[in-house]
């Protein structure tokens, strides 16, 4: 999934961005402690998230029944989510939604300190402030392919 440059009408205040970039952190340190219910706490009730292969999740009990099932893939590993290249795009309508495109890194680390690099994906979400919160409303995670060359 490619993402196109210098399409931005607007560019987010330095403390926004930050404020986005900290949710995140939040968010993937609680995924990545299997914090299964703290995680799930950082989307909307009715949140949704589309997984790469097209499997859909709403609400948190789907997304929380969902992620205790996957429990016994993670044994035995450390789990991390990296996420860069964040562009944030505020909703001229609506002052409370931002939709933020980001790539992601999975690493697996075993006991010994073997490390296991995990696909890349591109993820769009919808963030929503409630009650002075960011929210994730909504993720849709593309697998990375490669770009098709340019016609000759």
């Amino acid at each position: 999934m490619s993402q196109p440059v210098g399409t931005l009408p607007t560019q987010v205040t330095g403390d926004l961005y930050a404020e986005v970039q900290t949710f995140y952190a939040r968010q993937m340190r609680r995924v990545d402690a299997l914090d299964i219910e703290g995680f799930a706490d950082t989307f909307t009730e009715d949140g949704e998230v589309v997984h790469a292969g097209g499997h859909r999740q709403r609400g948190r009990a789907e997304m929380i029944a969902g992620m205790r099932a996957s429990l016994p893939r993670y044994q035995d590993i450390a789990v991390r989510h990296w996420f860069g290249h964040l562009i944030i795009e505020t909703d001229d309508a609506d002052a409370d939604l931002l939709r933020v495109s980001y790539y992601t890194l999975v690493t697996q680390t075993d006991r010994e300190g073997k490390v296991n690099f995990q696909p890349t994906f591109t993820v769009e979400d919808e963030l929503v402030r409630r009650d002075g919160r960011l929210l994730t409303r909504s993720r849709v995670i593309h697998r990375d392919t490669p770009a098709a060359p340019p016609a000759a």
